[in-house]
């Protein structure tokens, strides 16, 4: 079997973890964008529910002092001060190509870095509303362009596997974050059942995650709390639900060796998100499921990190830089 060093594998893992970072943050900020165009007169949505589904909030009062829709944009989309705004995220991607150049296709390294001159010179202007669909949507391409031809050029061997860990834990990740915070604030508005704002609301949740005519097709024309929720939690076959990514991780794990301790954390999220009572549980306990999920990713991703990234820091293990 082909032998990976532990700072290749390191470098493959986060160039994909940023790579889907910045996907889900052009995604994201793009729905809800149409999802404040369409709502009724005296409905509430603000703009820092964008900071608090990337867990950005405090970095972002330590950095400006007013939350509103121009500064919110400049620090998720171009300011390099913020490590997960888009500008950053490809940046680093960017640079993990480059010290990979042996390890990924060339092609793909041409990609990142034409993705990387466009978001310089273009990014800016995602601040005017008439122009930010549009240039996001124009990065969200470049980007699944990328992934695809990763996924096209490259044999599918252990590099390849710790590009998909870092994908799929980033995209797990980023789902329960969406649901969470849009639980949060969708369900204390909601009057009745088939509240329209509530639809409209859960509506760009769904076409945040690229899920909408997924869920049409699969589950109701109806876009209903519950029905929503069980769907990016636990539906096993759209590719961004948590219960799928799980399993991409655990087929990833799976392949590599030494895998016992990740693999036994990843069948504690497994059973966790399996276990929850989604038809029934209210918004709060809904956001304490949702935040053991999220540690339990964490946690994952930390045995990862000890078991195939750290090897090459041990300096009384020369055999260790390798994994098989």
């Amino acid at each position: 079997m082909m032998l990976v060093l532990s700072r290749v594998a390191e470098s493959l893992y986060w160039m994909t973890r940023y790579l889907e970072r910045a996907e889900n943050t052009a995604r994201l900020i793009n729905a809800t964008t149409q999802v404040l165009l369409d709502l009724p007169r005296g409905a509430s949505f603000g703009w820092d529910v964008l900071l608090k589904v990337a867990g950005l909030d405090r970095l972002f009062e330590d950095e400006y002092s007013e939350q509103d829709e121009a500064n919110i944009m400049r620090f998720l989309v171009t300011d390099e001060r913020n490590p997960s705004s888009i500008v950053s995220c490809i940046c680093v991607a960017r640079e993990n190509c480059r010290t990979l150049r042996e390890a990924v296709p060339s092609l793909a390294w041409e990609r990142i870095n034409s993705l990387y001159l466009f978001v310089n010179s273009r990014a800016a202007q995602a601040g005017e509303r008439t122009r930010r669909y549009g240039i996001l949507e124009e990065i969200i391409e470049r980007l699944q362009a990328v992934i695809g031809l990763l996924g096209d050029c490259m044999s599918h061997d252990v590099a390849y596997q710790f590009i998909k860990l870092g994908r799929y834990i980033e995209r797990a990740d980023m789902t329960t974050r969406i649901v969470d915070i849009h639980a949060a604030v969708l369900v204390p508005r909601q009057q009745v059942p088939e509240d329209p704002t509530i639809g409209l609301l859960w509506m760009g949740v769904l076409k945040s995650l690229n899920a909408y005519q997924s869920y049409r097709r699969h589950v109701s024309v109806h876009v209903r709390t519950a029905d929503v929720v069980n769907y990016l939690l636990k539906d096993p076959h759209f590719p961004r639900t948590v219960q799928h990514c799980l399993d991409e991780i655990e087929a990833c794990l799976a392949a590599l060796p030494h895998n016992m301790a990740p693999l036994k954390l990843l069948r504690i999220a497994q059973r966790r998100l399996d276990a929850m009572p989604i038809e029934i549980l209210a918004p709060a306990l809904r956001h304490e499921y949702l935040d053991a999920v999220q540690s339990d990713l964490a946690a994952i991703h930390a045995e990862i990190a000890a078991e195939y990234f750290q090897l090459y820091e041990q300096p009384d293990a020369p055999q260790a830089a390798a994994t098989a």
